[in-house]
């Protein structure tokens, strides 16, 4: 197991966004993996986590659908620890984050990105939030 790596988990009804971050020596953060999983493939998707990189403890955002998600990594007898923390305001610096890494073409240029809202769901970005704020406060 691995104390510097975390799977993040940002919980929704029908998805959930997740994110495999290493911490590095540095205290620099390493995306490792990230996606997002139709809720019914929630588990696969953390075995598939668990083999890029093992990981001790599992972030999950305290959204409405947290509990379940909790008691269904618990049920699957999974070794990580699970920690749930706020997800305050997770969706708008997941937006912040979405156009850092995504290039804007056409119109979308010319506006702000702070206007914008993107063209695609962002719930892996959200749970890399969450992973990030568990690591840079440890």
């Amino acid at each position: 197991m691995n104390d510097k790596t975390v799977l993040a988990i940002d919980p929704g009804s029908s998805k959930c966004g997740m994110a495999l971050v290493h911490r590095l020596e540095s205290g620099q953060l390493d995306l490792l993996w990230r996606t997002i999983s139709p809720s019914e493939d929630l588990i696969v998707n953390l075995r598939k986590a668990e083999s890029i990189r093992p990981f001790a403890l599992i972030v999950v955002g305290n959204g409405t659908t947290s509990e379940n998600v909790s008691r269904r990594i618990r049920d699957e007898a999974v070794g990580a620890a699970i920690l749930v923390v706020d997800e305050k305001e997770t969706t708008l610096q997941a937006r912040e984050r979405y156009w850092m890494n995504t290039r804007r073409t056409g119109w979308r240029r010319f506006l702000p990105a702070t206007l914008q809202v993107p063209p695609e769901p962002i719930d892996d970005f959200a749970a890399y939030i969450l992973a990030e704020r568990v690591l840079q406060s440890s």
